[in-house]
């Protein structure tokens, strides 16, 4: 599958809720899988015949939406998340290669337990930068299939993304993406109306997509996320913790979706204007009147 910017983000790591919340208490299930059922039409249908029609066909602007779905298993009870993404992915042809470059501009997160809540802020979403990477675009049964494979990226720390995450939080190579004056990234965490705090976080981004192409033009599939990340620190000394954000294997809960756009929208404004015309509603726990 293709892009995800995944992401993320994807897997923000928020810990400490759990330990606020009633650790005998159980989690909410997880939605029914597949979140989405995409429009893909008929095999071969309105499929390109040839490996260059494929490429030429899928170049373009698109519109980038994808959901991960997460278990933190660092406490009694394991809390369960999505973590929702947006923004933009571009295909382009480079001396025949078909690349792509993605570009992420705002994420949110829904929690396995109604009285917590947590967020990251668009600054530090859009640092998140996804090496441009070559896809492998290949023909199984009767449709087109395209895989980005992994490139790993750091986020809140400088060094070589090839090699493992950091775990020293005074690390010299610190950095402060969202420019808050803290260290690495920060997630905001509430829970109930009384307690409010934030952790400090760093990541390797490691994620993979894998999408087809549908007779619409759009391309969908799945995520796979295998990110590391450290809490660097925190607000209050509770939430400085250890994280453990796995990603859950059913694939159905971990989905994306490549909306072709007009090269004119840009900008992240102009992408969550046309949001709710474009991309399905964001997966939740319960109903907000439950």
């Amino acid at each position: 599958m293709i892009t995800k910017v995944r992401k993320g983000i994807q897997s923000l790591a928020f810990l400490t809720v759990l330990l606020l919340l009633n650790a005998c208490s159980k989690p909410l299930d997880w939605p029914d899988s597949p979140l989405y059922i995409f429009e893909q039409g008929e095999p071969k249908s309105g499929q390109p015949f040839d490996l260059e029609t494929a490429r030429n066909e899928i170049v373009g602007h698109y519109a980038h939406y994808d959901v991960v779905a997460y278990e933190d298993t660092t406490t009694k009870t394991t809390m369960r998340s999505f973590i929702v993404s947006y923004g933009f992915t571009d295909f382009y042809l480079d001396e025949g290669k078909l690349m792509q470059a993605d570009r992420f501009v705002h994420a949110s997160q829904k929690l396995s337990r109604k009285n917590a809540s947590s967020g990251i802020s668009d600054e530090a979403v859009q640092a998140i930068k996804p090496r441009v990477q070559e896809v492998d675009l290949s023909f199984k049964d009767g449709r087109w299939h395209v895989y980005r494979p992994a490139t790993p990226s750091l986020l809140g720390i400088t060094g070589d993304a090839m090699k493992p995450l950091s775990t020293d939080p005074d690390d010299p190579n610190l950095t402060d993406p969202d420019q808050d004056g803290n260290p690495g990234v920060t997630v905001s965490i509430s829970v109930g109306r009384f307690f409010k705090g934030e952790i400090y976080i760093i990541r390797r981004e490691i994620f993979s997509n894998h999408v087809i192409l549908n007779n619409n033009g759009t391309l969908s599939g799945h995520v796979e996320d295998r990110s590391e990340q450290f809490v660097v620190g925190a607000s209050k000394k509770i939430l400085n913790q250890p994280s453990n954000s796995i990603q859950h294997p059913d694939r159905g809960l971990s989905q994306i979706l490549l909306v072709p756009i007009d090269p004119g929208i840009d900008t992240p404004q102009e992408l969550m204007e046309i949001r709710d015309k474009i991309f399905p509603k964001e997966p939740t726990f319960y109903l907000e009147n439950d």
